[in-house]
């Protein structure tokens, strides 16, 4: 048999060595060590990413936010180091990018996003350069701290996409550390923000505190404005609105790139019409195939694609895929729980935590909507912590889901 139709079989495959997919490898074998499990990932660096916003800010090196896979495959689990190109559900296989093929009794689809950087005109060529960056990169966001530091007092603009995106206050959190170090240090800035959607923050009470935030920095807001175009050595930037295409100028730029499913997911069987995968809200099998599951930021799931979300969503699965496997286990559902530690200054977060529908759900008897200096310890330190030594562990440190504030909604 050639190399090139070389085949292998497992009974768990899990597509992904992300944060999602190596809490489920990492669950399921804390359960029960004697399961099939493989895990697809081609990467040998694994990043905590949600610490890039803070190392832009100059509150964490790069290096903290940065592993070795090797470190946190588990032991038990086949690591197949190679990339997925397509899937075939139908004959419970997928195709890797050397031409191989694996066979499988189930599947978690744990993909991710990709950023859609070559969809902003002219973007590739000038990032890390001409006063352009985004936090959105192990690489740049140090750069952004560097133009954090070297501003002079001119114009700066932060951008955020349509959504569905990868943290959706990452965009803000830059911001607002860049003017907060300006505050600090007296130096004058222009700050604008550009936004293709039309409020700071997709739930409305969050959103108004965020208004208040904004108002006290002085920063403009440009919302239904969309980045197509930017051009690093004239230092300017287009977008575009319902009213045309508007051009402005600059002398820092922090980008957040449009973001999608990736490319084989798109283009696949277990993708809908918008190129997620399709999974039902609640239990995350697929809406077609019952041997699927899909968690984290690839599938269609209407909650916010936070690493919060991903610690809820992965004992769902976990608890789920045993039950198929005949153990005795509970049924377990995902109630769409999201969190976003918005960082609004340097020492400050607000720590904004909901669900489904936008039901706000705090772990603490405060108001969520006030910035406050113990959610900045959690934000530096703890999740870090969670992140590293219990989530990757496969361990379910998820207490219930705390009681709604009716009082905060509108």
């Amino acid at each position: 048999m050639s190399d090139q139709n070389f085949s292998q079989s497992h009974v768990i495959v899990i597509v992904g060595g992300g944060a999602a997919g190596l809490s489920v490898a990492a669950g399921l074998l804390r359960k029960s060590g004697d399961i099939d499990v493989a895990i697809i990932e081609p990467s040998s660096d694994h990043y905590y990413q949600p610490g890039w916003t803070l190392v832009g800010g100059g509150a964490m090196s790069a290096e903290e936010t940065h592993r070795r896979e090797q470190e946190y495959m588990p032991d038990k689990a086949t690591w197949i180091k190679d990339a997925v190109v397509s899937f075939q559900p139908d004959a419970n296989q997928v195709t890797l990018a050397s031409g191989k093929t694996v066979n499988y009794k189930y599947l978690v689809v744990a993909a991710g996003l990709q950023l859609d950087w070559d969809s902003v005109s002219g973007l590739v060529d000038t990032l890390g350069f001409n006063g352009v960056t985004s936090n959105y990169r192990f690489d740049l966001a140090p750069y952004t701290w560097r133009l954090t530091q070297e501003f002079s007092g001119k114009k700066a603009l932060f951008t955020q996409p349509a959504m569905p995106i990868k943290c959706a206050g990452a965009p803000q959190k830059a911001m607002y550390l860049s003017a907060d170090h300006w505050r600090k240090s007296k130096q004058p800035a222009d700050v604008h923000f550009y936004s293709q959607g039309g409020a700071m923050f997709g739930v409305p009470a969050y959103a108004e505190a965020l208004d208040k935030v904004v108002l006290e920095y002085g920063i403009h807001t440009h919302f239904g404005h969309n980045l197509v175009a930017v051009d690093g050595p004239a230092r300017k930037a287009w977008f575009d609105t319902e009213e045309g295409k508007i051009e402005t100028d600059f002398d820092m730029l922090h980008v957040v790139p449009p973001q999608s499913a990736p490319d084989f997911i798109k283009h696949s069987p277990l993708s809908g019409d918008a190129g997620w995968v399709t999974v039902d809200k609640h239990s995350l099998r697929h809406s077609v195939h019952a041997n699927v599951y899909g968690l984290g930021d690839c599938t269609n799931t209407p909650n916010a694609k936070t690493l919060a979300a991903v610690r809820r969503q992965f004992p769902v699965v976990v608890v789920n895929l045993l039950r198929d496997l005949g153990n005795d286990e509970n049924k377990k559902f995902y109630d769409g729980y999201g969190a976003c530690p918005l960082t609004t200054s340097l020492g400050e977060v607000m720590l904004a935590e909901f669900r489904y529908d936008g039901e706000i759900v705090p772990s603490f008897p405060l108001d969520p909507r006030v910035p406050r200096r113990m959610n900045w310890h959690l934000k530096r330190r703890f999740f870090p912590w969670l992140y590293w030594s219990v989530m990757l562990s496969g361990k379910d440190w998820n207490k219930p889901t705390p009681k709604p504030r009716p009082d905060l909604l509108r």
